[in-house]
């Protein structure tokens, strides 16, 4: 779940006004007066210097909107000619991410710190726990050479005072792979080839200057036209609204979408065949498999793991099967995933069956500015129910427990989770990668990017014991996944 509060709250009334906007007569303009709407003159300036820098950063927070790319804005184009050119966009590109240049804080480099608690004791503790001879002791304080400083922290562990401490870059420091550095002007840039589009800096950022760049404008050209498009929904988001999960599909329907198919049904299939794929590959004498539906993970085998590969499921995610099985009966519609996270944006790119992907924030914005509430609609059905292990996907332990389910024999399934990728998590993969075994007789190892799994994704709505609430909810009247043969 993304915690930066009133950066989520802008978020959310920038998308709904862009919504409500696309169903006006003058899109461009109406979109060019969201700054000036949402910051009138004389109105109260709550976060920044002055109203002019508000502007600023809620313009670009429009631009993201609209799904541009800050980086490469020029601050004399005007939100209009950006709305005209969501517009006629036809294509859409793999960046994900966007950083607010404006709303960067630009935070000092990350340091080991002595701060003014320093008492200057004469045992010197924090340069005899340091072995790389960056302290030393001036005007009866200790100072940090940060040339020679590695920020392993003994010294901070070792003061009695407690007076030394670490200052964090907060998306530097979130980023498990290092995809965040600063540029010439000390403001947060992300290395592309390096980012696994997990959305942790996203999260992290207590400015909200990381962004994602939407796809809703997109989305609307889709619902606007004459093409037939279908919802496919994320298993975590049954944790996100209020009412269950067929008053969801109803609302979605009513947002002007043709259909709703549960990704929980691909969730299934991937389930079944992951535990064919564990049974051959454990009597072929491997020592264990990784699961493969979370895309930060695949993601992060591409870019930075390689030598995983050879552990991890061909299995295909859920998405790629439902959305497969959609083009299948309905090869001329436009699909849409519905996503608790940014990495999934990277799935659908390189999918060809996904044209668009949709968060649940956008999803939620969508029905604000349509004005559906989800408790006071009728039920609709799904033509296939997907099980309890399917529906289930979305939280930490749910897809190794499918694949067990599935199993011809759930005993010969020993399971570990490594729940959120970081670098304790990335170095433990590496080790069972470098060694050609997992610990503790471990043979399926489920990895989620995100602690808690899907539903503490960077776009969720809820926390994660709520969402867990109610999608045991919705399982507990689900069957069990059928077993393989």
């Amino acid at each position: 779940m993304n915690n930066n509060g009133q950066a989520i709250h802008l978020k959310k009334e920038i998308l709904i006004r862009l919504i409500k906007a696309f169903y006006t007569e003058d899109f461009e303009e109406n979109t060019r007066l969201i700054p000036y709407d949402m910051r009138p003159t004389g109105a109260e300036v709550p976060y920044r210097c002055c109203i002019y820098k508000e502007r600023a950063i809620l313009k670009d927070r429009t631009i993201a909107g609209l799904g541009f790319q800050i980086e490469e804005d020029d601050e004399r184009i005007s939100l209009t000619t950006y709305a005209k050119k969501a517009l006629e966009r036809t294509e859409i590109d793999n960046k994900n991410l966007t950083v607010l240049q404006a709303a960067c804080k630009g935070c000092v480099p990350s340091q080991i710190h002595v701060t003014e608690l320093c008492q200057g004791c004469i045992a010197r503790p924090c340069q005899q726990a340091c072995k790389f001879g960056a302290i030393t002791v001036k005007d009866g304080k200790s100072h940090i050479d940060g040339s020679k400083c590695k920020k392993c922290k003994m010294c901070l562990n070792a003061c009695p005072y407690n007076a030394i401490v670490k200052i964090t870059v907060p998306c530097e420091d979130a980023c498990p792979v290092g995809a965040i550095e600063k540029d010439e002007q000390s403001l947060a840039r992300i290395d592309f080839d390096k980012c696994i589009n997990c959305g942790r800096c996203i999260s992290a950022c207590p400015f909200g200057a990381v962004h994602e760049k939407s796809q809703i404008i997109d989305i609307l050209k889709a619902l606007k036209s004459d093409k037939k498009v279908i919802a496919l929904i994320a298993p975590s988001i049954a944790g996100q609204f209020p009412g269950n999960i067929y008053q969801l599909k109803t609302a979605i329907m009513k947002s002007g979408f043709d259909d709703v198919y549960e990704v929980a049904q691909g969730a299934d299939i991937t389930a079944q065949n992951e535990a064919k794929e564990f049974a051959e590959r454990m009597e072929s004498g491997e020592s264990f498999m990784t699961t493969s539906c979370c895309a930060g993970y695949n993601q992060l085998i591409k870019k930075h793991l390689p030598e995983i590969k050879p552990y991890v499921s061909d299995t295909k995610t859920p998405l790629y099967y439902i959305a497969e099985h959609v083009k299948q009966l309905y090869p001329d519609a436009v699909t849409v995933f519905v996503s608790p996270c940014v990495a999934k944006r990277a799935e659908g790119f390189e999918n060809e069956n996904v044209n668009f992907v949709m968060s649940f924030e956008e999803l939620g914005a969508l029905f604000v500015a349509k004005k559906i509430e989800i408790l006071n609609l009728e039920e609709t059905p799904f033509e296939k129910e997907s099980s309890k292990q399917g529906r289930n996907f979305g939280i930490t332990g749910g897809v190794a427990q499918a694949v067990k389910k599935s199993s011809k024999d759930e005993q010969a399934v020993n399971s570990m989770i490594l729940s959120g990728l970081n670098k304790d998590s990335i170095r433990k993969l590496k080790t069972y990668a470098k060694n050609g075994t997992c610990e503790n007789g471990c043979n399926l190892i489920e990895v989620m990017c995100c602690d808690g799994g899907c539903i503490s994704g960077n776009a969720t709505l809820n926390n994660v014991k709520t969402a867990s609430k109610l999608i045991n909810q919705l399982t507990e009247k689900s069957d069990d996944i059928k077993r393989i043969k």
